[in-house]
Formats: C-alpha cells, structure tokens, sequence
C-alpha cells in the first residue's frame, strides 16, 4: 500500500488579538499564496478579525471552526478529506501548547512553516506571567513578527527573549508607522571558541550546550573546561560518564539534565551528582544519546569542584 501523499500545514501561534487572524486574511487574499491549491483553513481561536471568503482570488478555502475537546486523526483526516484539501492553514489558540494540536495530526500532515505573532505592548506580560506557554510558540517557530512596535523601541530586549530559545529564529518588527524591519542583530558567544582552551563561565554552560549540540563540528578538535555534575550513562558505565547541568528552558516544570559523553579512565571512582571541572578534547562521532552524531569528550583532567553559581542553568 503506498504512503498518503504529504499534506502541508501553515501554521500560525500567538495569543488573543497578536494579529494572526489579519495575516492569515491576507495572505490568502494574495494570489500567488493563494492560486488554485484547495485549502482547509482552521481555526481553534476567534478574536476580534473575522475572515472574508469573498476576497480570496481562489473561493477553494474551506473554513472549520475547531476546539480541542474531541480533536483526533481521524477526525481532521475526515475534515480534509471532505473538502479534498491539498493543504491545511491553521490558527492555533495562544492559551494552548502547540503539541496539543501536534499529537492530534495525521502523521503524513507535516510542518511547511510555522510563524508566531505577538503584540509587542503585552508581549513582556506574557512573557513574565505565562512563560511556558511564550516559551512553547518560539521554540517552534521559524519566525515571530512582532507588531504595533512604537518607532524608536529598542528591540533588544524583545530580540533577547526569542533568542535565547530559539537561536535560529528569523525576527521581524512591524512598526505603527506601518514600516518593517527585519532583525539583523548577531548573536555573539560569551566565550572565546578561538582560545586554545574554551573557558566556559558558570552563567554561560545552558548556551554553550546548545551550541556544541547544534553545531558540533566547529569544536572537533578543540579542548573546553566547564564545571558540571556528575552522571552515569545507562550503556556505558566502564571508562564513561556525562558531566553536565541541570538547565531550565522557561519554568520548573521544565528542569532537565543536559550532559555531553565523556571518555574518563577513573569514571568509576566519580560520585554520581558531585561537581566537577572537567577539560576535555572533542570528537564528533555517533552517540547513541543523541541517537545519531555529536560531540564526544575525551577528558584531559577532571577534579572535584564547588556547586555552579546558580545550580541550574538558564539561557
């Protein structure tokens, strides 16, 4: 039996009135967006803006109206099914986790783009009182367009919050004046990765994972120095262990341990939880941790230490 053919999904996340339900209008008003394809539109969030079929160049828009009590595969397969649907545009409501619609999709619906809208004058609310869920739209997305930007508004502090988690997102502000401007802003390492030993602060261990992990390459051959705990690897307890941090993404809820393989002849006569300040060389080999490539250690020295200040690492 041959596999369904794909079926792309835009998908549109941010909170009440962000602006998702304009674009959304818009883009499906634009004709080279909108050209022929058979579209299933839906929606899980109803604000302020309402959409106007009557505008589109292509009438092929079927709009559904969802919420997420009952929200199943087989239910949107049918949905698409019926309208014989050769996309599907989605606005997800902002008070949800994106995973809740996610782990509800058929499995040959996959991800074309995903973009998040915020309201730059309540988006530091939001993000000081519901950062879970702030946390969860930028993680996912490819871009974030941040609208009704007074002119003049240093877009540092919003350019911070979407980098730190997400580092590869793409930055936009619309400003009221009606103009854009992209986020050209380069995101530098705290820590010198030219230095013949990359000296990694307490403060910076949670950027200094992501970036070995994300980019492993660029510190084959390299030697680093940070101070972690001390774990075991399940598979590998014979001249191995995972010296890393506690890191918090964006609440409590989320704490996880993040440690990097390491080659240690003495890792037998290591404590489980007890700080260290490993300077080790990096390979860049399979791992079953990352259940494919990525940086291997192979400790020079590795000596006892005081806790990291703060404990648990933060972006």
């Amino acid at each position: 039996m041959s596999n369904p053919t794909p079926i792309p999904m835009y998908v549109f996340t941010g909170f009440l009135e962000s602006g998702k339900t304009k674009f959304i209008q818009e883009t499906l008003e634009d004709s080279r967006f909108n050209s022929g394809e058979r579209t299933l539109l839906l929606v899980f969030e109803e604000g302020e803006e309402e959409y106007d079929p009557s505008t589109y160049p292509c009438k092929d828009v079927f709009i559904e109206t969802l919420d997420y009590d009952g929200l199943s595969e087989d239910m949107l397969e049918s949905l698409r099914k019926k309208y014989r649907a050769e996309r599907v545009v989605v606005e997800l409501n902002g008070m949800h986790q994106a995973a809740d619609f996610y782990l509800k999709t058929p499995e040959h619906w996959k991800i074309a783009q995903e973009v998040m809208f915020a309201d730059s004058t309540t988006f530091f609310s939001y993000n000081a009182n519901m950062r879970q869920l702030v946390v969860d739209k930028l993680a996912g997305a490819e871009l974030v367009i941040f609208n009704r930007v007074p002119v003049g508004t240093d877009i540092m502090p919003y350019h911070k919050i979407a980098r730190a988690v997400n580092r590869k997102i793409d930055i936009i502000y619309d400003y009221t004046d009606g103009t854009t401007q992209f986020d050209e802003i380069e995101d530098p390492l705290p820590f010198d990765i030219s230095a013949p030993v990359i000296e990694i602060a307490d403060e910076d261990y949670a950027l200094f994972y992501r970036d070995i992990t994300e980019e492993p390459k660029k510190y084959a051959g390299k030697t680093v120095r940070f101070k972690g705990q001390v774990a075991r690897l399940r598979r590998e307890r014979e001249g191995m262990f995972a010296p890393g941090r506690f890191v918090m993404t964006c609440c409590e809820a989320d704490i996880t341990f993040m440690g990097l393989p390491c080659k240690f002849v003495g890792s037998n006569g290591l404590k489980a939880r007890s700080w260290v300040t490993v300077e080790a060389t990096v390979e860049v080999k399979y791992h079953s941790l990352y259940k494919g490539v990525g940086p291997i250690l192979t400790a020079k020295s590795v000596t006892p230490a005081d806790a990291a200040d703060p404990e648990v690492a933060t972006f």
